[in-house]
């Protein structure tokens, strides 16, 4: 039975990835909990059970008395003389306790025990495992879609995405499979709740770290991304190497290595831009598609006036700004976009009123 007992934990370690000092561990609690439960007992118990050979034992504390009240935590000087000799009242000694004396009550206790016991060394390794993957890109298969919440199967734990993490105007169907940013996990009573995102900058950075292996072996970087999820993203890129285009290694042959991350991401569209040491150029290229004639640069203010031919200002504004707005963000600098036209009247304003001081 004992063979049987360590063969029967030897599995339960390879099957469920919990190490066998913590399946011995929850045994020798509940084989505690199962004393105190037959007995009734809030005196000190040790348990132990040998890791070769399954023998298990339980020992209680008893302190020495003249006259015995309550047996389960007391026994007589008479009796623990006949252990030693040298025993005196208030002394405490360990007895061994009997296991078969245990009832169904208790038994069902120490199963309930070792059943938590093994659920919780189960969460302890799930969480341990999937937060080492906080900032990494996962596959998920969506479960269902409840009050605005995705709840998606990551493997060996769920996650959820909420409304916020959620892409515009994205639908989630059973059992379709998405890529998702791990953003967080956290350590609940049910187990660890993995938050996923399908709107973070993080998830652009990963897909093009996947699908470019000059990225991955780091000839080219990625310099800075700004996204806004569902619409567009611009993202900077840098090639260490003189001899490898960095644009054209995430563009890919016929566009196909940017496509792909188009299409996982609901066909946002992707501006990749060349990453420049100069301010003005690096700026200038953050605008595209649109054209720029001139870029000023206030570095004191980290502040940029750029002057776009007049068929060029609305492409460089972009809808609602957007495109301007992403270029701001992707550089870090504020930028103030003028066509051509606008400066030149603002130009000869000036000089107006140079003049007219004078």
């Amino acid at each position: 039975m004992n063979a049987d007992f360590i063969e029967a934990l030897n599995a339960l370690e390879k099957e469920r990835g919990i190490k066998k000092d913590v399946l011995l561990s929850a045994v020798e609690k509940a084989l505690i909990s199962a004393y105190k439960r037959n007995y009734n007992s809030t005196g000190n118990v040790r348990a132990e059970v040998d890791s070769d050979t399954g023998e298990t034992r339980i020992y209680a504390s008893k302190t020495v008395v003249e006259t015995v009240e309550t047996p389960i935590i007391e026994m007589s000087l008479a009796e623990a003389r006949k252990i030693n000799p040298l025993y005196e009242v208030g002394d405490v000694l360990e007895v061994e306790a009997k296991t078969k004396d245990f009832g169904r009550i208790a038994a069902q206790t120490a199963k309930q025990v070792i059943v938590q016991n093994i659920r919780e060394a189960e969460r302890g390794n799930i969480y341990e495992e999937y937060v080492e993957k906080e900032n990494e890109v996962l596959t998920a298969i969506v479960q269902h879609v409840e009050k605005g919440n995705a709840y998606v199967e990551l493997g060996k734990t769920d996650g959820i995405l909420t409304a916020n993490e959620m892409i515009p105007n994205e639908t989630y169907q059973n059992n379709a499979r998405i890529k998702v940013y791990v953003l967080e996990v956290r350590k609940e009573n049910k187990g660890p709740q993995v938050v996923v995102s399908r709107t973070h900058p993080g998830l652009v950075k990963r897909l093009f770290e996947l699908e470019v292996p000059e990225i991955q072996t780091g000839v080219v970087q990625i310099k800075s991304i700004a996204r806004e999820a569902g619409f567009r993203t611009k993202v900077s890129v840098f090639s260490s190497d003189p001899q490898v285009d960095a644009v054209g290694s995430c563009v890919g042959q016929r566009g196909s290595r940017v496509e792909r991350i188009v299409s996982e991401l609901h066909n946002e569209k992707i501006d990749i831009i060349e990453y420049d040491n100069d301010s003005a150029i690096y700026i200038a290229k953050a605008l595209s598609p649109a054209k720029v004639l001139m870029v000023y640069i206030n570095e004191d203010e980290k502040a940029a006036r750029v002057i776009v031919p007049d068929t060029q200002l609305s492409l460089a504004i972009g809808k609602e700004g957007q495109n301007a707005r992403l270029a701001a963000k992707l550089t870090g600098w504020k930028i103030d976009i003028k066509s051509q036209s606008q400066a030149e009247e603002s130009m000869n304003t000036d000089e107006t009123e140079d003049a007219a001081e004078e």
